[in-house]
């Protein structure tokens, strides 16, 4: 199906809260620099009311069909409906679930949603959470030896948001901002259950980041926060502190959120490997 100029439809139809489709379907379509898809999404899509609306949807503007649907007269209805209409359709979840079922040897149980159950590890990423928001840009120092992962570095180098994406996995993480000239907290000193991973980042990068800060802040009087001279000098001071504590060091310089926290969990499997294994 030709696109239109850049762009092209993309309907993601689910029978719950659409999360996994949306992911998958923008990890694809990242690799396509040249268009762009324009998403139409369908959570909730659980009876054939529902289903006629996103059916009347696709036709009006046909494109790629990608679904999660477990009921099978849903899904009958919406593949008949694009093979009527020749656009391609594909079940994202359907041949994975034929592998596990094949493997298993057993059906699935096709509970809707099951992956949004108030479990155990649910709870888990709330608690992580709260603790995260409590203990963002070096607050409660009191209560750090309780993370699991503590982030330090100077400013501007994504600490708060990757703290938020760690809690997000359910990872308790703390994160405290290394200013030259201000002590540390003594207690990042002593630590000994959370793993403190320093992250850095190149002076160049540093400035432009905080040039953008200091725009959107409406502020052009702080020479000092974006002086290069001053920024190398705060990098080498973090590194410093990170050889004289044994901090783990992550650069960032080109990392997006998403590879820095996946750098830092595998830090983290790694060390609670390691410790089983003494």
């Amino acid at each position: 199906m030709p696109t239109t100029g850049n762009y092209f439809h993309l309907h993601l139809v689910s029978d719950s809260t659409g999360e996994t489709l949306i992911t998958v379907a923008r990890a694809v379509a990242a690799q396509y620099a040249n268009v762009t898809p324009v998403e139409h999404v369908y959570p909730l899509v659980r009876s054939q009311k529902q289903l006629d609306r996103v059916l009347s949807e696709i036709e009006e503007a046909p494109g790629i069909v990608l679904f999660t649907l477990l009921e099978r007269d849903l899904v009958g209805r919406l593949e008949a409906k694009c093979q009527e209409i020749n656009i391609p359709s594909l079940s994202i979840i359907g041949p994975v679930m034929q592998l596990f079922q094949a493997y298993l040897g057993a059906p699935t149980t096709g509970r809707v949603g099951a992956q949004h159950t108030l479990n155990a590890e649910y709870f888990k990423r709330i608690d992580a959470l709260n603790y995260t928001m409590i203990h963002d840009d070096g607050q409660h120092v009191e209560g750090l030896e309780e993370a699991e992962v503590i982030l330090v570095g100077v400013s501007r180098t994504s600490k708060t948001p990757t703290s938020i994406y760690l809690a997000n996995r359910g990872i308790r993480t703390a994160n405290v901002p290394l200013v030259p000239g201000i002590p540390i907290p003594h207690q990042l000193e002593t630590l000994n259950k959370p793993l403190v991973v320093s992250l850095h980042a190149a002076p160049e990068r540093l400035i432009q980041v905080r040039q953008n800060r200091l725009l959107s802040m409406g502020d052009r009087d702080n020479d000092t926060y974006i002086d290069r001279q001053a920024v190398t000098d705060e990098v080498a001071f973090a590194r410093r502190l990170s050889a004289k504590f044994n901090w783990a060091q992550l650069d960032v310089t080109r990392r997006s959120i998403e590879e820095t926290a996946a750098a830092i969990m595998k830090l983290l499997s790694d060390r609670q490997r390691q410790r089983f294994a003494e």
